[in-house]
Order: C-alpha cells, then structure tokens, then sequence
C-alpha cells in the first residue's frame, strides 16, 4: 500500500492526511476483493523499519489505527470480515494491544474473507521468531521441514499468497513475506494506494489472470485461481 506520503505531499498537506486517505482505500478493496471471491487478503500497514521515520509520523500511524478501529469495525463485522493482527506486538501500546485484541474477537467467528494486517512485522523477522518458537517447542533437527516451520510463521491460519501488489511505483517487495511469496506473482503499479481503485485492482486481477504458474515445473495449462492477496506497503 505505498504512496500515501506522496499523495498527501502533492496535495501539500502532511503526511498524515495521505495514511488516513490509505484506510478508506484499504477498507474500500478489501470489500472490493470479498466481492469478487477472494478469501485472503494481506496487508503491510507498518513494517519493523518504519519506527525509524520521524517521531511524530509514528506517532499519528499509532493513533491512526485507533481511528480505524472504531470507524471501521462494525462496518467490517457486518460484510463478513475476520480480522487477524500478525507481527510483533511487544513494542506497540497496551491501548493499541487492546484495540487488535477487540478487532480479532469482534470478527471472529466471520468466514467471507480473512483480512490479515501486518504490523510492526519483516520477513526476516518471521523467520527468526518462527525458529525460536520451533526451538522452544523442543522441535529437532530431523523434525523441521519446510511444513513444521510453516506452521510456527505468522501467517500460518492463510495460505501463501498467490498474487503480490504493490503499488506507488516501487519495484521491490522489502522484507514482505519473504517466506510466503515464495511462488507469488507479483504485480507493481505506479498507481498511488490512496488512489487504488477497482480497475486497478480488476487490472491487478487480469494481470494475474494471463500468467502461467509452474511452480517449479515445464508447464501448467491449468488456468489460474485466486485465492490469496498479498498489498506490500510501508513505503513513503
């Protein structure tokens, strides 16, 4: 979701105004992405490097998710959204704690589509903390394969994402999923998040579409379905 910063600067207002216009597009796709059948939906909202932007910035992002919470919530519930929270949580307020903690339980028990916000999170990260986690369960060397470190990742309630944008012209995917994208098909747009419409979507979608996915193999005639959206963000 990249790009709000740029939005807002070339509006000449702060920062801050282009994050609050990139929730309403976030909430405007993930209903967008429910309606045309896609279950999973992952979004980079605040990466483990971004604490290093100015204080001031962090600080509205903080507050930022607050807002949303309660705007959004009971707006999500009511079209079938689940919410998960994945990333480090030991570094963010017990006031924001407790926002995830009410946002996770208020949809829970929904099935449409699975929305997984991903804060204060890295791939790298993901990886360390799902080791550690395998070590501290007493998991050996001869027990740990690809599956049995899968299911100590983050994101191991969703399957691995079959399509990956990004957007605001940045072609690289920093530290995103590094273990999930494995096989993702990644798609970059110059298109500004808070400008993210349905047809760049849909256009997102048809990209995907033409794509021949053989995952290792010669060829796969198959024709491709979409289950699972990766939206790279923390960018400016």
């Amino acid at each position: 979701m990249d790009g709000n910063g740029r939005w807002a600067k070339r509006r000449f207002m702060p920062r801050f105004f282009g994050h609050k216009q990139g929730v309403d597009a976030l909430v405007r796709t993930v209903l967008a992405c429910a309606d045309r059948g896609i279950e999973y939906v992952t979004v980079f909202a605040f990466s483990s490097e971004n604490w290093k932007r100015p204080t001031e910035e962090v600080s509205g992002l903080m507050g930022l998710v607050l807002v949303a919470v309660t705007k959004y919530l009971a707006k999500l519930v009511g079209q079938g959204v689940r919410i998960r929270i994945v990333g480090d949580r030991s570094q963010v307020s017990e006031k924001l704690r407790d926002a995830w903690q009410q946002a996770e339980s208020s949809t829970s028990h929904n099935t449409r589509i699975t929305l997984s916000v991903a804060f204060n999170y890295g791939g790298r990260w993901d990886i360390v903390q799902a080791c550690r986690r395998a070590i501290e369960d007493g998991v050996s060397a001869h027990e740990l394969d690809e599956a049995k470190l899968n299911s100590y990742m983050a994101l191991s309630h969703a399957p691995d994402p079959d399509l990956f944008i990004r957007t605001g012209g940045e072609v690289r995917i920093s530290n995103f999923l590094l273990w999930q994208a494995a096989y993702s098909e990644l798609v970059f747009s110059d298109c500004l998040w808070p400008e993210f419409s349905d047809a760049e979507l849909d256009a997102a979608l048809a990209e995907f579409a033409r794509r021949d996915r053989r995952f290792g193999a010669v060829n796969s005639n198959a024709p491709s379905a979409l289950s699972n959206l990766a939206n790279g963000a923390h960018g400016p």
